[in-house]
């Protein structure tokens, strides 16, 4: 759980940002206001990714020196300077200056967040474990909205306001930094490090079994097989000497790293991303259902809620029992219907002029939207960050995979505003729902199926070939290309 509350600086952030620049005093100190559309919040709002994106790159120096424990210290701490900085900003410079500071914290966050999960994980309930990661998401997002709501509704207009909502996290992550003192590294990271008998000891304590257990025993040993099998090392050298230009070598030179690298490049990034999260209240205002700042932010506070719940039933009934490939054709699939609707809908309304109940449906297609990103794109990006990488260049292709994501998500997020302009609103969703559909033929051909494998086993599922229509996957695929050796986990 400790990893998982690593997504909350993130989602704390979006919905904030969407929302703060609501209120009053907000707009008078800042100059942004979101009742202006989003040209006005575009460099507010979008920002923060280019931080996210040198974080996640930067973090790969820093979490297998360290540890992840002290990694996740590390940037929960530097996140939490951001936010200080933008309580006291003098300014729109001071504050997108904080804006690059906690994007630092959270891009880096996002990667060891999600690798220390699959690292610790039992492989029959990691993709539920990895999982927990979208709900912190669900949790601060919702959170933070409605703590922007209660300051319009029951603080005085003051800069008191907005810094309540900055400052309350900040709490929140200090204990959580205090608490991980009293936890357990990754025992892969130990191994990697050449601290055989406390990774054994850590399983031990992890599995709450003993140390001659069969089960322990063999993950020991997969672990180290996996570490150990990086091209040029053996077990005669340190394992400390692996070396950048090792790693890099072997993620971009080895064909099936190679096939991770384009899945985690390209997957994750078909559909609109979370830009109706960052534009809610102007997305309202294009739909023509907007209101007051209070109607428009007791919306996006319902809108969070929904993506809340919509991200338990993707833990519970998507993830581990439909299977990633599943998940991301339903949830990509269900953005695509609420993108179609919403280009017609837009269209109509901005010519003729809509009806109530089109109005409605409307409203419920943004909903929509919001289940099918929950189950699929918003959940996928960070459990396949994390699982895909053997275990030896996880940190480094987690860093890789996530650097890009963050830049797609900037790219998405600045340019939003320009794409609505011009193209007359209900062209954008036209660009969405083509970019959806292929994202769905993407997802046929080329994703493979993971759900339920070790770690070492998926090494084999991405060292066939690429095309995996038609094809057995995930467990089915695994017994197949295992078939006559003796390697099978054991659980």
């Amino acid at each position: 759980m400790l990893y998982a509350t690593a997504a909350i600086p993130l989602t704390w952030d979006q919905g904030s940002a969407a929302s703060i620049s609501s209120l009053s005093s907000f707009q008078e100190h800042f100059g942004i206001s979101s009742t202006s559309g989003a040209n006005s919040t575009r460099n507010f709002v979008s920002l923060v990714y280019i931080g996210d994106a040198a974080g996640a790159a930067l973090s790969f120096f820093i979490n297998d020196k360290v540890g992840r424990l002290w990694s996740y210290r590390i940037y929960t701490i530097i996140w939490i300077i951001g936010q200080i900085v933008a309580i006291f900003s003098p300014g729109s410079s001071g504050l997108y200056a904080s804006r690059i500071i906690s994007g630092l914290g959270i891009g880096a966050l996002s990667v060891t967040g999600t690798i220390s999960i699959v690292e610790i994980a039992p492989v029959e309930i990691r993709g539920l474990l990895s999982a927990w990661y979208s709900v912190c998401m669900g949790i601060a997002l919702m959170t933070s909205t409605f703590c922007v709501y209660g300051m319009e509704l029951h603080i005085p207009k003051s800069r008191l306001q907005y810094q309540v909502v900055w400052f309350s996290p900040c709490m929140f992550m200090a204990i959580w930094i205090i608490a991980s003192f009293m936890l357990c590294e990754s025992p892969r990271w130990l191994i990697m490090s050449g601290r055989d008998e406390e990774a054994l000891q850590t399983l031990v304590k992890l599995r709450q079994l003993s140390e001659d257990h069969p089960r322990v025993q063999e993950e020991l040993q997969d672990m180290k097989e996996s570490i150990r099998s990086l091209e040029g090392i053996d077990d005669s050298q340190d394992q400390k000497s692996f070396q950048t230009t090792r790693i890099a070598k072997e993620t971009f030179t080895r064909p099936a790293n190679l096939r991770r690298s384009h899945n985690v490049r390209t997957a994750p990034n078909f559909g609109r991303k979370n830009s109706v999260t960052n534009y809610f209240i102007p997305i309202l205002k294009v739909t023509g259902l907007a209101g007051s700042s209070t109607h428009n932010l007791f919306l996006s506070g319902m809108y969070t809620v929904a993506k809340f719940g919509f991200s338990l039933l993707a833990i519970f009934l998507f993830i581990d029992a439909l299977g990633r490939r599943n998940s991301l054709f339903i949830g990509i699939t269900l953005q695509k219907a609420s993108d179609i609707y919403l280009a017609v809908y837009i269209k109509v309304q901005q010519d003729h002029g809509a009806s109530e109940g089109a109005s409605q449906a409307g409203l419920a297609a943004i909903f929509i939207h919001a289940f099918g990103y929950s189950i699929g794109l918003l959940t996928l990006p960070y459990v396949f960050g994390g699982e895909l990488w053997p275990n030896r260049i996880r940190s480094f292709g987690a860093a890789f995979s996530q650097t890009f994501h963050w830049l797609f998500h900037y790219a998405m997020t600045f340019a939003l505003p320009s794409l609505l302009a011009r193209a007359d609103n209900w062209g954008a969703f036209v660009f969405f729902a083509a970019w959806c559909a292929a994202g769905l033929l993407y997802v046929y051909l080329l994703v493979p199926e993971i759900a339920g494998l070790t770690t070492e086993q998926i090494d084999d599922i991405f060292s066939g070939p690429w095309v995996v229509s038609g094809r057995a996957s995930g467990a089915r695929a695994t017994e197949s290309i295992l078939e006559g050796q003796d390697i099978a986990y054991k659980s």
